[in-house]
């Protein structure tokens, strides 16, 4: 079971999502809060997997919560938002943000982008990505030479699309093996400990520009 806090301010959205979460029999909701300040005791209590949590509340917003929770916890965080806001959304990915789905993301492509999160891939709302590059493109943020090569930026794409293992291999057209080999270089090149925060550092620092999708 994939253990789960709801954090959002709207007392009958929260009920809702919460019911459908334990509906769908793979999620345990252990903990709810209205906003970030109560949602850092909770989450400190109960140590879910997975935070899922509103951009703007009240006492204490949703990025402002992500940076306190990424300083002192180890779970992974979904803005869960009607917001597509370049702000929001920039902030929420430089904060820590492991994904940022909108709430009219159907019942299924909640669960999946829970799942993918769960397994350390980076998710965004198909309607939210081109704003995201093409944000990061219109700041005109350099490029910082880590040294990565060419088929590596390639991999690293398909990271941030939320690609596994598996598909990567498919799309470029090389073995499991290799595809692991090029991950585990790119996390040592942009000193990342994972794939989340590789894709983070590669859009922060303009690795991946909106031509690549």
């Amino acid at each position: 079971m994939i253990r789960i806090v709801v954090v959002d301010d709207h007392a009958l959205f929260r009920s809702g999502l919460i019911s459908l979460l334990n509906d769908m029999g793979e999620f345990q909701v252990v903990g709810e809060a209205a906003n970030g300040r109560e949602a850092l005791d909770v989450v400190r209590q109960t140590k879910p997997d997975i935070v899922l949590m509103d951009v703007n509340m009240p006492v204490m917003g949703g990025v402002e919560t992500v940076r306190a929770l990424k300083g002192i916890e180890s779970c992974r965080i979904i803005m869960l938002t009607i917001s597509k806001s370049d702000d929001d959304l920039m902030s929420a990915i430089s904060a820590g943000a492991d994904g940022y789905i909108l709430k009219n993301a159907s019942p299924e492509d909640l669960k999946k982008a829970i799942n993918q999160v769960y397994r350390g891939l980076g998710v965004l709302s198909p309607e939210v990505t081109r704003q995201v590059m093409t944000a990061v493109a219109s700041g005109k943020t350099p490029q910082q030479d880590v040294g990565l090569s060419a088929r590596e930026i390639e991999v690293l794409s398909c990271l941030a699309r939320g690609l596994t293992t598996a598909q990567i291999s498919s799309e470029l057209f090389i073995s499991e093996n290799t595809v692991k080999t090029h991950v585990r270089h790119i996390l040592e090149k942009l000193e990342a400990s994972n794939r989340v925060e590789a894709t983070r550092k590669a859009v922060q620092m303009g690795l991946i520009s909106a031509a690549e999708y």
